[in-house]
C-alpha cells in the first residue's frame, strides 16, 4: 500500500457520517476510495444521503496528522506490520465471508505469518477462547491448559487480550503451539500503539514476536467501552469455533458466543458448578444448544480437526502429564480434599464435613494451598482445583 492509497481509505474511514454499510455501498459501486472521492455530487448523492454526499466532499481535520502518524507506524517495521484492506490477499477469508467485516485492520507480528499467509493458510485453522475477566482459579486454569492442547493440535487460538480467561487463553497457546507456528491472535479494542490492560504489555510483546496483534481501530484510538463488542465480531469472525471457558449471565464473551452462532460457526462451553455465577453463562449457553466439552479433543472432533488422537482424552481429569505417567505434584487425596471437592466452600461448612478444629483446619487448606491443590477465592471461600 502506497501513500495515496492509505490516505484514502483512512479518508474514507474518518468521514463523518459514514459507516461500515455506508462504506460498502460506496466501495461497491465506484471501486477503491480513490475513486469514491473522484465521482460528482451526482454520483455520490446516488448511493449515499445528501449529508453523507456532503461530508465525503470535505477531507476531514484530523486526515493530516493520522495519514503521517499511520505512515510512519508501517514504516518503522514493514516486515511485522501490515495493513490489509477488503481486497488485500492477507485479509483473513474467514472474516471477509462475515456480515459486517472491517473495511481495514492493522496487523502487527512474526514476519513469517505475513509472508506464508498462515491467516488464509488451508492446513491451519482458528479457535476463539474466551471468558471472565475475573475468572476462579480453575477456570484460569481451563483457559491456559485447553488453549495449550489446542495449540499444541494446531489450531491458532484468537482471544481478546483482556484479563481473566483472555489472558490465560493466549499464554496457554503460546505454550503450547510449535515454534514456527502462529500461536495466538490478540483481537484488541484500541489502536495497536497502544496496550491495554497495561498489565499485559509483556504479553502483548510474546504475541508480537509468535502471533499476530490485529485492530480495526486507528492509531492512537483508547480503550473506550463501545470498542470491545465490537471487536468481539472479528475474534468469533476469524474463528472456527469460539470455546467459552466461564462466563457471567452478562458476560461480553456471550456477545462473542452469540456472533459465533450468527456467523455458523460452532459454539462450545465447559460447564461448572451450579453454585457458582462465572458458571452460569456457560451453562445457557448449552441449554441453547453449545456443545458442552470436557477436553480438548471434544473440541477437536467437533470441528473435525484432522490430527492423531489427543492422549489425553482417557483422563478424567487433564493433570498436565500423559495419562498413566504420575504427576510431579500428585499427592494422595486427603480427607479435607475428599470434603472440598470443587465447589466453593466456606469454612463453616468445611468444620462441619470434617469435624476439624479451626487451627486444624486452616493448617491444611495453607498447607494444599501451597501445593497448588486448593485456591482461595473472595469471600473466604475455598475451591479445590483439578489441576496444580
Amino acid at each position: 500500500m502506497d501513500h495515496s492509497e492509505l490516505s484514502a481509505w483512512l479518508r474514507l474511514l474518518c468521514t463523518a457520517g459514514i459507516g461500515n454499510t455506508s462504506a460498502r455501498k460506496l466501495l461497491a459501486a465506484f471501486g477503491p476510495p480513490a475513486s469514491v472521492f473522484s465521482q460528482s455530487e451526482v454520483a455520490l448523492a446516488g448511493v449515499v444521503s445528501a449529508a453523507q454526499t456532503q461530508a465525503l466532499r470535505d477531507e476531514p481535520p484530523e486526515l493530516a496528522a493520522l495519514l503521517e502518524t499511520t505512515w510512519d507506524w508501517f514504516n518503522t517495521d514493514p516486515a511485522s506490520r501490515r495493513i490489509l484492506t477488503l481486497g488485500d490477499p492477507l485479509y483473513p477469508q474467514s472474516l471477509l465471508n462475515t456480515e459486517d467485516p472491517p473495511l481495514l485492520l492493522y496487523g502487527m507480528g512474526m514476519p513469517q505469518a505475513w509472508e506464508r499467509n498462515l491467516l488464509n493458510a488451508p492446513t491451519t485453522g482458528c479457535i476463539a477462547v474466551v471468558g471472565s475477566r475475573n475468572p476462579s482459579p480453575q477456570g484460569a486454569a481451563n483457559a491456559h491448559r485447553f488453549a495449550q492442547a489446542l495449540a499444541e493440535a494446531g489450531l491458532t487460538v484468537v482471544s481478546g487480550l483482556a484479563m481473566g480467561v483472555d489472558g490465560s487463553a493466549h499464554e496457554g497457546a503460546l505454550d503450547g503451539a510449535a515454534a514456527d507456528a502462529l500461536a495466538t491472535i490478540a483481537v484488541v479494542g484500541t489502536g495497536l500503539d497502544r496496550v491495554y490492560p497495561r498489565q499485559h504489555r509483556v504479553l502483548a510483546h510474546r504475541i508480537a514476536q509468535r502471533g499476530i496483534l490485529l485492530s480495526e481501530f486507528a492509531l492512537g484510538t483508547p480503550p473506550l467501552a463501545a470498542h470491545f463488542p465490537q471487536r468481539n465480531r472479528i475474534i468469533s469472525g476469524l474463528s472456527r469455533g469460539t470455546l467459552v471457558v466461564e462466563a457471567a449471565l452478562q458476560s461480553g464473551s456471550l456477545i462473542t458466543a452469540r456472533l459465533a452462532a450468527e456467523q455458523g460457526r460452532e459454539v462450545f462451553a465447559i460447564p461448572g458448578s451450579i453454585h457458582a455465577p462465572q458458571s452460569r453463562g456457560c451453562h445457557a449457553l448449552i441449554k441453547q444448544g453449545a456443545k458442552l466439552v470436557e477436553s480438548a479433543q471434544d473440541v477437536l472432533e467437533e470441528l473435525q480437526f484432522g490430527l492423531p488422537p489427543d492422549p489425553l482424552a482417557d483422563q478424567t481429569e487433564w493433570t498436565g502429564v500423559p495419562a498413566g505417567q504420575p504427576a510431579a505434584t500428585d499427592v494422595p487425596d486427603s480427607p479435607l480434599l475428599q470434603a472440598l471437592a470443587h465447589d466453593p466452600t466456606g469454612l463453616d461448612s468445611l468444620q462441619a464435613r470434617t469435624g476439624l478444629p479451626t487451627h486444624d483446619l486452616l493448617a491444611q487448606l495453607m498447607t494444599l494451598e501451597l501445593q497448588g491443590l486448593v485456591a482461595r477465592l473472595p469471600g473466604g471461600l475455598f475451591q479445590r482445583v483439578a489441576r496444580a
